[in-house]
């Protein structure tokens, strides 16, 4: 893309009712502009940056089994009137009524409907277990809406919901998400802290938050330290291999990670003085167990092998997909900007041309850019007549995890100049080098 034609309005001055560095960023780079509090309309490079995070997702699910759909945004009342979940949910749902004094919601969450779907076409133990998710927006009516797209009223979030026979199929359902989400964050760019927390009002015993550690999270979170060395890496994981998914369950949650909610002091003071840690944390996931709690009250049953009906076991996984682009701001940024991670930049690379009109600078910049199109890969070619400190500027405040510069004093020399924006590290390569390091870096993401 052409910075020329793009559509990029950047901001010099931070607005004032931001109040974190991400929400700060993503105004001042034009990714986001409030429309309402806690609503955002997405602006061309934030929904880019959307749809990798979304992409991740999706690729990361279905890796592990799990089947897509799409469920609508807004619900009958009545099904939530099944579950007793109605009332019960408070004041953050959005209620409304339809033409014909219908009552409906704009969907918090999807247990009720999902579970409607399955009761209405799954009736035999043949056909578990099942595994269905979608990627949707969802809308919770908070009290002060804040920090941005972190604490939004409308946001896109990734919820799944498993079905099956037995407890203990459903709990290795729960390990294959918790794997599964490892993989996620990390392709990201991310170290998500698998956490010890409170269901809320998903109900339920089992679960565990995904916690970002940043200073600005909302929650506090008490730590052994040696939780933030694990990784999960390039592991080839078979997901219908309940011992092996038990075995990374067990590695990434056996140390001492909770967030406030479900503290203990008596089990923290038993890590070691030198490893206990207390910090903030964003939450970007939660996986739950709740077994009977919807399929009972709502008729979700099967034929079990003895031919009499049994309520499944279910779980839910959530991954907040829109949040996550604060969370990895709030994770990767510096006084000038935000830093990408590769895995998730709008553009895998910034072209800047420091001499637009000049016959060998375009030259040489057309060139990389057909290059960078030749690899599969997406190039954000600065060809404004913008001075050169305000085209760095730029690049710096949208995060591209690389830079190439193209002037004529370079070209002269017959190389281009090649810069990492974590590091700030510069190199001078022939162009077709600096292409074919641009190849190196992005293979296998």
């Amino acid at each position: 893309m052409r910075l020329s034609r793009y559509f990029l309005p950047v901001l010099k001055e931070t607005p004032a009712e931001a109040q974190i560095v991400s929400h700060r960023l993503m105004l001042r780079a034009g990714m986001i502009k409030q429309q309402a509090a806690g609503i955002y309309s997405w602006l061309p490079l934030g929904y880019k940056v959307l749809r990798r995070i979304e992409q991740i997702v999706h690729e990361e699910q279905q890796r592990a089994g799990h089947i897509p759909l799409l469920m609508p945004t807004l619900q009958p009342a009545d099904l939530w009137r099944e579950s007793g979940r109605y009332d019960a949910y408070g004041p953050e749902m959005l209620r409304v009524r339809d033409r014909h004094d219908r009552d409906m919601l704009y969907g918090p969450t999807n247990e009720e409907m999902i579970t409607d779907i399955f009761r209405s076409h799954v009736g035999s133990y043949k056909d578990l277990p099942l595994t269905l998710y979608h990627i949707q927006w969802k809308f919770r009516d908070e009290v002060r809406p804040r920090f941005g797209v972190m604490r939004g009223r409308e946001f896109l979030m990734k919820d799944g919901y498993n079905f099956d026979l037995t407890k203990e199929d459903a709990l290795h359902a729960y390990n294959r998400h918790l794997v599964s989400y490892l993989r996620t964050y990390e392709r990201m760019g991310l170290q998500a802290i698998p956490m010890r927390a409170d269901s809320g009002p998903i109900g339920g015993d089992d679960t565990h938050e995904f916690l970002v550690l940043a200073d600005t999270g909302e929650s506090e979170v008490f730590y052994d330290s040696e939780i933030t060395d694990l990784k999960f890496g390039d592991r080839d994981i078979d997901y219908d291999n309940v011992e092996q998914c038990q075995a990374v369950l067990e590695e990434f949650t056996s140390r001492y990670a909770r967030t406030d909610e479900t503290h203990d002091e008596a089990l923290f003071a038993q890590v070691p003085e030198a490893r206990r840690r207390v910090a903030r944390g964003i939450e970007v996931g939660q996986i739950f167990y709740f077994g009977t709690k919807y399929s009972e009250p709502m008729g979700a049953t099967v034929q079990g092998q003895d031919g009499v009906k049994q309520p499944v076991h279910m779980g839910s996984h959530g991954i907040g997909v829109s949040r996550l682009l604060g969370a990895i701001i709030e994770a990767s940024h510096d006084d000038r900007g935000i830093i990408w991670p590769e895995g998730v930049t709008p553009f895998h690379v910034g072209i800047v041309n420091l001499k637009s009109g000049d016959a060998a600078a375009d030259a040489a910049c057309d060139a990389l850019y057909d290059s960078v199109a030749a690899l599969g890969l997406e190039a954000l070619y600065d060809d404004t007549s913008e001075r050169a400190g305000g085209k760095f500027a730029t690049m710096d405040l949208i995060g591209l995890p690389w830079r190439i510069t193209v002037g004529p004093r370079g070209l002269k020399n017959g190389v281009v100049e090649l810069t990492s924006r974590r590091t700030g590290e510069s190199e001078e390569l022939p162009p077709d080098q600096a292409i074919a390091r641009l190849a190196t870096i992005y293979a296998g993401l």
